[in-house]
């Protein structure tokens, strides 16, 4: 089977249409459309529906999309092993990430080894930035929070307390530390559903049987952190995400009872390319320094 077809097939799957996933790829539009209509051929069926300009998987497009994602991965790491020797003179890192902290300073400590090895970095959620690992749109996940899918390798990197902020005019602003009854019937505004520091406090919340009144969920932290400021409720962060502003001021629970704790995930299949690997190495490094 040529490797060609199964990028074209990836490609649109990926971008919703032919014209863009011909675009993704430097290609023409009829050349994209060529190879995929010769895997059809090739083996009597259907990948796609055709609607307008759009192009949607069919039933067996769904069943091959996680193997040819597989494929293409595969295809990644055969490239990034023989070009110039394996000695990582080039190559693409692709990297999701809940958020910037630890992952810059990774990438930055990579970089300074390896700077011919493009790496591209995706934030999101770690229910989003887990399923880009699962399916192959990232080599790398710098995670927040144990999972126990099968088929991943996980490597701890730190551990860090959760803290609150809140407004200046909340009562809570004038202590450094309360306890976790404090937030009983307080006004509570949390991440969307998906976000670890939002599922670790809410486990140690209802453990103790404290309930807070959550007035709002929102979806970014930086979105958070303004809700916050203009008074609308306490939020809750890791403490080394943290960032200082005059609006409001950090406030540590008693005690620290909420953890948030980050690992460095990549599937258990891959985990011995080169590429990945020495990511994961340079990383550690960086961990093992800061101790």
């Amino acid at each position: 089977m040529s490797i060609a077809r199964f990028r074209a097939f990836l490609a649109v799957a990926r971008h919703g249409s032919f014209s863009a996933g011909a675009r993704a790829l430097g290609l023409a539009q009829p050349t994209i459309t060529t190879q995929i209509q010769a895997l059809e051929r090739q083996h009597d069926v259907e990948l796609f529906h055709r609607r307008g300009r759009g192009a949607q998987l069919t039933q067996v497009g769904l069943s091959l999309l996680p193997v040819a994602q597989q494929i293409g991965a595969l295809e990644l790491d055969a490239f990034n092993l023989l070009h110039d020797a394996g000695k990582l003179n080039t190559g693409v890192l692709r990297i999701g990430a809940v958020g910037p902290f630890h992952v810059i300073e990774m990438v930055e400590a990579y970089h300074r080894h390896y700077p011919g090895v493009n790496i591209s970095i995706r934030i999101g959620n770690s229910a989003e930035v887990l399923a880009d690992l699962e399916n192959y749109a990232t080599d790398i996940a710098v995670l927040a929070g144990v999972h126990d899918t099968p088929g991943f390798s996980a490597e701890h990197y730190a551990s860090h307390a959760v803290i609150l902020f809140a407004p200046v005019s909340h009562p809570l602003a004038a202590c450094d530390t309360v306890p976790l009854s404090a937030l009983h019937d307080a006004p509570l505004l949390v991440r969307e559903a998906g976000s670890t520091t939002r599922a670790a406090l809410e486990e140690v919340l209802a453990n103790a049987q404290v309930k807070p009144r959550v007035v709002m969920e929102i979806g970014s932290r930086e979105a958070l952190r303004e809700a916050v400021a203009r008074g609308l409720g306490l939020g809750a962060v890791s403490e080394a995400e943290f960032i200082p502003d005059r609006r409001f001021r950090p406030v540590r629970i008693e005690g620290d009872p909420v953890h948030t704790h980050t690992f460095i995930y990549c599937l258990a299949e891959r985990r011995a390319s080169r590429l990945l690997s020495s990511f994961i190495t340079r990383a550690i490094a960086v961990r093992d320094a800061q101790k």
